[in-house]
């Protein structure tokens, strides 16, 4: 059986409440699950304290046992210090701005220098 650490959602509409819970990974997002380790509450501030709630010595034993997290979950687990944080990827090159765009970015660049010089 697959675990996964994962978010189920609650809460009214446009009112979002997610409990971090532990599922089989063939199990519906809010359906059955086996424990709840945690809540997430995305409408308090980055700061408050009740924003993220996580018994790290329930996450630690499934995290054990083999249990999965998602990619959201990862970060919140990462935060508590419980595994490593996920590398940050790069954005493509294809979307960097061409050889045409630079050089006017360059040259306007170099006019605001020579304005504020002046």
């Amino acid at each position: 059986m697959a675990l996964k650490i994962r978010l189920a959602r609650g809460g009214a509409k446009k009112r979002p409440f997610y409990s971090i819970v532990i599922a089989d990974a063939r199990s519906p997002r809010d359906g059955r699950f086996i424990e709840k380790i945690g809540t997430y509450n995305p409408m308090l501030p980055r700061e408050h304290e009740q924003r993220i709630i996580l018994n790290a010595e329930r996450a630690k034993h499934w995290l054990s046992v083999g249990a999965q997290p998602t990619d959201r979950v990862v970060l919140f687990l990462a935060n508590a210090g419980l595994v490593e944080k996920p590398a940050v990827r790069e954005t493509p090159k294809k979307s960097a701005p061409k050889a045409k765009a630079q050089e006017r970015l360059k040259a306007e660049a170099a006019a605001a220098a020579a304005a504020a010089e002046g």
